[in-house]
């Protein structure tokens, strides 16, 4: 991957950075970033989601990705995985920066997403040396660019001493909107997110919660493909079910009043079609 090192305030897109704490003199960048500054919000959270926090995550960067909204993140294993995927998945732009050098990529296993990342057109960034390996300090003053990226900062789920939490207190020493996915009192991984809530953050039930404040121009752009209209009545059921956050494949067969065989060809048909994919464990979730 060819490397490209510029002074992070001389490009358009970067100069929010001059208003974090120091700031980089320099970043590395493999891959693209948008010519002009426009909208970017950083999703972040537990490296080991519930299958709530992942599909919450999917379902709020694709609609953000698909309003041509920047996602960040950083390239670790749970919620930025999937943030960068999620973005990837509808075409969307994505930006992960990562806690050590653009020469080896870590974690390793995410060796291939960085390559999509910047075959969808997003890129890279590193304030550290190409062959700097990830120190444990890295990944803190990593976070720091993450909020400072971003117009926003978007908690999906946290466990109580997760370093996602130092993401949130650069979000709110830069002067950034901070929202919070609230979870159940009962998930070790929704004491993050609901304890911000107690403190002041935003609350996001939907993806308009966070247009409202960050784009509120962008809150009259369809969410929803065009084609789903051209369905019919039932498939559109099937639609309003997940819609509605139905996801598990024998509520929506009860729910949709469908035989069997009528249930499974329609879903077959949207999953061919791109409206609908598989969660694992017969849960659904639409793209």
């Amino acid at each position: 991957m060819k490397i490209n090192s510029i002074t992070s305030l001389k490009h358009n897109y970067l100069q929010i950075a001059r208003h974090i704490a120091k700031p980089p003199t320099l970043l590395h960048i493999c891959g693209e970033l948008p010519a002009q500054r426009t909208i970017s919000v950083a999703i972040v959270g537990s490296r080991r989601p519930t299958s709530y926090g992942t599909q919450v995550t999917l379902d709020i960067a694709e609609r953000l990705a698909r309003r041509g909204i920047v996602i960040i993140s950083g390239l670790a294993y749970g919620i930025d995985a999937t943030a960068h995927s999620a973005a990837l998945n509808v075409g969307g732009r994505t930006i992960a920066i990562l806690a050590g050098g653009l020469r080896t990529i870590y974690p390793r296993g995410h060796e291939g997403l960085a390559r999509r990342i910047i075959e969808g057109g997003g890129a890279l960034i590193s304030e550290y040396d190409h062959d700097a390996s990830p120190m444990k300090h890295h990944f803190l003053q990593r976070n720091r660019l993450v909020s400072g990226l971003a117009d926003a900062v978007i908690v999906v789920e946290a466990g109580e001493r997760s370093g996602t939490l130092s993401t949130v207190n650069h979000a709110l020493e830069q002067g950034k909107d901070v929202f919070a996915v609230p979870g159940p009192i009962t998930s070790p991984q929704s004491f993050g997110p609901n304890r911000l809530i107690q403190q002041g953050a935003h609350p996001v039930t939907c993806v308009d919660d966070i247009l409202a404040i960050i784009a509120p121009e962008l809150l009259s752009t369809s969410q929803i493909p065009p084609r789903r209209a051209n369905y019919d009545e039932p498939t559109q059921r099937l639609i309003t079910l997940l819609e509605a956050g139905t996801s598990h494949g024998s509520d929506l067969l009860a729910q949709s009043g469908l035989s069997p065989a009528q249930y499974f060809s329609r879903l077959t048909h949207l999953e061919v079609d791109g409206i609908i994919r598989s969660l694992g464990g017969n849960r659904w979730t639409l793209t």
